[in-house]
């Protein structure tokens, strides 16, 4: 992750346990942060420059919460399986975070450091990937078992609709811009939805891409969707670019 604010790097590595962070322009390595086994999402908070790690397995399992100016780890927030996707909001002091093994949401607020409730994910698990609407007051959560996106309202926690979904989802991205949803999954497609009105969405289309293609990147300033594909056989790794302009 780049954090154009402090002109730094933040990368993970899942096979091993720290947050490094890189000098923007020379990429010469500034910190090692430990944190613990396989660290993976990063946000970064622009207003206490602050960037939160999801790390752990089982109970050793949190958010690390690094000052990215000095390169230290200031806290940890404690959770109940590894996290995957999680959402900062910028309005609010609220992190939504997908907790798969646990089959929930986690809920926390980044001012106490500390979870303040659970959102049961029902009918459905493997609950991976995650975009925020934060005008709209929605939460988008992709779930492999079975493949859908759920809407949820985060002031209640409850869904509000779902949809059918490409199978194997692993990045969702919220274009606020056209009012749409991209979930990139690993079936080789990626799903658009359309955005109504906050209670309100339609699938309007699958693009194909390629067999474990499921992790891709949204630029909004060019309305531009990269996915990463996977060497498979034949297939060539590369980055498809797709254009979402109407």
């Amino acid at each position: 992750m780049y954090v154009p604010e402090a002109n730094k790097l933040l990368v993970t590595n899942g096979e091993g346990d720290t947050l490094d962070i890189y000098d923007g322009k020379s990429l010469a390595l500034l910190n090692q942060v430990v944190l613990g086994d396989d660290p993976d999402n990063i946000r970064y908070d622009a207003t206490t420059g602050y960037a939160y790690v999801g790390y752990g397995t089982g109970n050793s399992s949190a958010l690390g919460v690094v000052d990215v100016d000095d390169g230290t780890k200031v806290a940890d927030i404690k959770l109940s399986g590894h996290p995957e996707s999680f959402q900062l909001e910028e309005k609010g002091q609220r992190i939504f975070v997908n907790v798969p093994t646990a089959n929930h949401i986690a809920v926390v607020d980044r001012g106490g450091g500390s979870v303040t409730e659970t959102w049961p994910v029902e009918n459905a698990q493997e609950n991976f990937p995650m975009a925020l609407d934060e005008a709209d007051q929605r939460l988008f959560v992709g779930t492999r078992s079975p493949a859908k996106l759920l809407i949820l309202d985060t002031e209640t926690g409850k869904v509000v609709t779902s949809l059918d979904a490409s199978g194997d989802a692993d990045d969702i991205f919220y274009d606020a811009a056209n009012k749409r949803i991209y979930l990139s999954g690993g079936e080789g497609a990626v799903s658009v939805i359309e955005q109504t009105d906050p209670d309100t969405y339609k699938l309007v289309g699958k693009v194909p891409t390629a067999t474990g293609a499921r992790t891709s990147l949204f630029v909004s300033d060019s309305g531009t969707l990269y996915v990463a594909v996977p060497h498979n056989g034949s297939q060539q790794a590369e980055v498809r670019a797709f254009q979402t302009a109407p």
